[in-house]
């Protein structure tokens, strides 16, 4: 052989050497992922799905979707870099939600993250096998999602959010804040929050209590939201929104101020409602959930099984009063809720 030709062979060895160490030292960058399922990265970077039960566009439901994404890149996930990260939006629809999960789980992603009672069933009935992280539920052993909450048996764990005597709460909440109330009625949509009738009864065993009758308010598009204000404003009665898995982020804009005008007084699961103009909240950090959620998803891609991951509920929970609400209802706050509440102005 040739001085020219050993030459060419010996810069074609240390190329490929170099091109060998260099899939070595990505490889160590990606751990091994969930199910048994190892992956080198020249092959595909792994791959997190969202279902979310909200509607593009709603912009409490996008934060927490922001939350998320930042929670993996804290734990050193940077989207489109060292992972695929693919969002769906179907909105509260279970039909739509259906189909939404059909194709995202179509894609094979390592791991899926559910926002809503909703979307979790829909990624349920479309996979047992992907693990699925659910932030956000209410009582998923209630609902049967989860069987043993210590050690789910099944692809399911997650983040609860609240437990269906939590309804009593929010009635004696606003009943402190109006003490002349004697009615009031429970919003739900039966679509996304299947849930709802365990609220209504634990919320009907307080009545007695509260000195006050409690009724239901199904509602599935804006005009029936309307007609329940209407109604309550015409009988005195104050409104609780239930957690409702995406249906009410995309009615607030309507029903928030339409509670002003009719001067109907309504407490919500949700922070974000009240800051934004409703008169109050009681409930976790949502968003906290979603950050929480992304963790879980962190251990998954890291080879975690999905049943040493116990399902979590909320321990914390903030009151959140809106005083611009409050002084165009003429409500007097009083003093015990003054002081344990965040004050928005």
């Amino acid at each position: 052989m040739t001085g020219a030709a050993r030459g060419r062979v010996g810069w074609w060895v240390a190329m490929k050497r170099r091109e060998f160490m260099s899939l070595v030292g990505g490889a160590a960058a990606y751990p091994v992922l969930a199910m048994g399922q190892e992956r080198a990265p020249w092959q595909s970077m792994p791959s997190v799905g969202v279902l979310t039960g909200n509607v593009p566009g709603d912009p409490g439901a996008q934060m927490r979707v922001d939350a998320f994404r930042q929670g993996l890149a804290d734990r050193g996930w940077i989207a489109n870099q060292n992972y695929r990260l693919e969002v769906r939006w179907p909105g509260p629809d279970p039909a739509r939600q259906q189909v939404e999960a059909r194709e995202l789980i179509a894609a094979r992603p390592d791991v899926l993250l559910a926002t809503s009672t909703g979307t979790t069933r829909a990624l349920r009935d479309a996979t047992q096998t992907i693990p699925i992280i659910f932030v956000g539920l209410s009582d998923p052993v209630g609902t049967g999602l989860v069987v043993n909450l210590a050690r789910p048996s099944g692809n399911l764990t997650g983040f609860s959010l609240y437990e269906h005597s939590m309804s009593g709460k929010w009635l004696s909440l606003l009943k402190d804040l109006v003490p002349g109330m004697t009615n009031a009625a429970i919003l739900f949509n039966p679509d996304s929050a299947p849930y709802a009738p365990f609220y209504i009864d634990a919320a009907q065993k307080m009545e007695n209590r509260l000195g006050m009758k409690v009724a239901g308010a199904s509602v599935r598009n804006g005009a029936e939201i309307a007609a329940v204000i209407d109604a309550a404003a015409r009988t005195g009665a104050g409104l609780v929104v239930l957690p409702d898995g995406g249906f009410f982020g995309a009615q607030s804009a309507m029903t928030i101020p339409l509670l002003a005008q009719r001067r109907v007084p309504a407490i919500f699961a949700v922070r974000f409602y009240a800051a934004n103009g409703g008169l109050m909240s009681y409930g976790a950090d949502l968003t906290q959930q979603f950050r929480d959620g992304a963790g879980y998803v962190d251990r998954i891609l890291r080879g975690a099984d999905i049943r040493s991951l116990p399902v979590q509920f909320a321990s914390k929970f903030d009151l959140v009063i809106n005083m611009k609400a409050a002084n165009a209802l003429g409500l007097a706050v009083p003093n015990r809720l003054l002081m344990d509440a965040e004050l928005i102005e």
